[in-house]
């Protein structure tokens, strides 16, 4: 199974990065495949609206176009971010903005989603973040497996709650067809 991790913090060895660490190597461990992208190293521009996907592949040329294959080419993609505002972080969103010409072609249908997002305020204060996911998703027929949305705001402080860690490592280690 090929797995795709979208990492949308900028913190490396942050809490949203440990978490899809942890992911990573349960997902290893059961022999799947796993490529991580963080997108605040790649340049992703704004969805424009000028509806070209609608008759073929965004015409935006910046990162997404390398970014389109791998998602079309993963089983189950990881959409990593902190909570910024009650929403994701800004390159998680211009990616998701970026997704629009799935809802034309339909295909993503049948794809798995993992939503990790940790918050200072915990599950509760993800709410808005986790529908927008889910409505989203379900415009491009993505199916959400699991979602992680563990307390934590300091850089690496998740890496003292062993029971969230080894969470996110089974949700790693149980993907499957």
């Amino acid at each position: 199974m090929k797995i795709l991790a979208l990492m949308g913090s900028p913190r490396k060895q942050g809490n949203t990065d440990l978490l899809i660490n942890e992911i990573q190597a349960g997902a290893e461990g059961a022999g799947h495949q796993y490529e991580q992208l963080n997108l605040y190293d790649l340049d992703i521009s704004p969805c424009t609206d000028c509806r070209d996907c609608s008759t073929g592949p965004c015409s935006i040329d910046d990162d997404m176009q390398d970014i389109y294959p791998k998602i079309e080419g993963a089983d189950v993609i990881i959409f990593g971010t902190p909570l910024y505002w009650y929403g994701p972080s800004g390159p998680m969103k211009l990616l998701i903005d970026r997704l629009l010409p799935y809802g034309e072609s339909g295909k993503l249908k049948g794809k798995k989603a993992v939503l990790v997002i940790p918050s200072a305020e915990g599950p509760t204060a993800c709410e808005a973040a986790v529908r927008m996911f889910q409505l989203s998703f379900n415009y491009l027929g993505i199916d959400i497996i699991h979602t992680l949305l563990p307390t934590a705001y300091e850089k690496g402080e998740i890496d003292r709650d062993t029971q969230t860690l080894e969470q996110a490592r089974r949700i790693g280690s149980a993907f499957s067809d």
